[in-house]
């Protein structure tokens, strides 16, 4: 790819009689530079990230896959980021049980669907003869819990809070939903909503499935699932799954280590040999993970983001010709970082 800057031969510029303008006096100064997302995200204060607590977080650690241990680091980790109350928090309660048993510790991913989702769990899991026993207590949870029910205003995104700064109210113009829903960021998420009525005394608020967003698997319905088995989203946003299966949390690192693994050949890209599949080594809770670093994110409700999410929907820094003027709201992802 071609990249074009100015001529640096000035000598030879005015051999040839070429006269180079230089601006006169009172001439206004030219525009600084606009700044690309990724600028302006390591230029946000330390005041605009919050800190994710470890036990917030759910650590996995995958044995090499079948066709021999990985390149680079040899890393093989992938970091969930679990979803904050009032999302889905029976099926999080679920999945600390779950971690505090070592469950899933020996089992496999059993899936991996192109453009969709990537899939953990038990692989005898329908088979009540082999299936692992799942910890006594998991809590059976209903399907109204999809979506969270809030009349706090504690979650304030897009149109339903008209009273904040206008650098944030801009979303309401610069965010796109692929569905028509009404979407906007709570505590560092991306949200979909019902439109607000002025005076309603409750709002239905729910996470939606974006690139690397965790979900429970589940049978039909009634079944909701009890967060033993889990997918991650690595395709386009299937938002078609939303207020459909619970979503319980994000990956923050290592994705790679489960997008880039080999397609399975079966219906629905499940893994048709057992020793296609790769093995879990461990799951746990990242407060008894030893060494991991600390994360946190970018807030939503920050000046930093609300600049972040504009330059997201509209590029103007230098190797764009025009702005978009928006942007779907799974194309901003929420910055997450380590902390130095």
């Amino acid at each position: 790819m071609a990249v074009c800057g100015p001529m640096k031969h000035l000598p030879f510029a005015a051999a040839l009689g070429l006269v180079l303008a230089t601006p006169s006096l009172g001439e206004a100064p030219p525009k600084p530079a606009a700044l690309a997302p990724s600028e302006i995200v390591a230029a946000a204060p330390k005041g605009d990230w919050v800190a994710i607590a470890p036990d917030d977080l759910l650590v996995m650690d995958l044995a090499p896959d079948y066709r021999g241990p990985s390149t680079g680091s040899g890393s093989r980790r992938v970091v969930i980021q679990l979803m904050p109350p009032p999302f889905s928090q029976g099926w999080v309660g679920n999945i600390r049980k779950l971690a505090a048993a070592h469950w899933w510790d020996g089992l496999s991913v059993n899936r991996v669907q192109d453009n969709y989702v990537v899939q953990w769990g038990d692989a005898d899991g329908e088979d009540k003869a082999k299936a692992r026993k799942l910890p006594d207590g998991l809590a059976v949870v209903p399907e109204n819990e999809y979506v969270a029910h809030t009349s706090s205003r504690s979650l304030c995104y897009q149109a339903f809070c008209p009273d904040l700064p206008s650098a944030i109210t801009m979303w309401r113009t610069t965010i796109g939903d692929s569905t028509g829903l009404s979407t906007g960021f709570g505590a560092g998420w991306p949200l979909a909503a019902e439109d607000y009525i002025p005076g309603k005394e409750s709002d239905s608020v729910w996470p939606i499935h974006c690139y690397g967003m965790v979900g429970v698997g589940r049978n039909l319905t009634p079944d909701t699932g009890s967060g033993a088995e889990l997918y991650t989203v690595i395709g386009h946003a299937p938002r078609h799954l939303d207020r459909n299966i619970a979503l319980v949390g994000r990956v923050i690192e290592g994705i790679e280590n489960l997008s880039s693994l080999p397609r399975g050949t079966g219906a629905l890209g499940f893994y048709e040999k057992a020793e296609e599949r790769t093995g879990i080594v461990s799951v746990r809770l990242g407060n008894e993970v030893a060494g991991l670093p600390a994360y946190e994110y970018l807030s939503t409700e920050s000046q930093a983001f609300a600049r972040y999410a504009d330059a997201r929907a509209n590029r103007r820094d230098a190797f764009f010709i025009r702005p978009a003027g928006g942007a779907d709201i799974c194309n901003i992802p929420v910055p997450v970082r380590r902390v130095k």
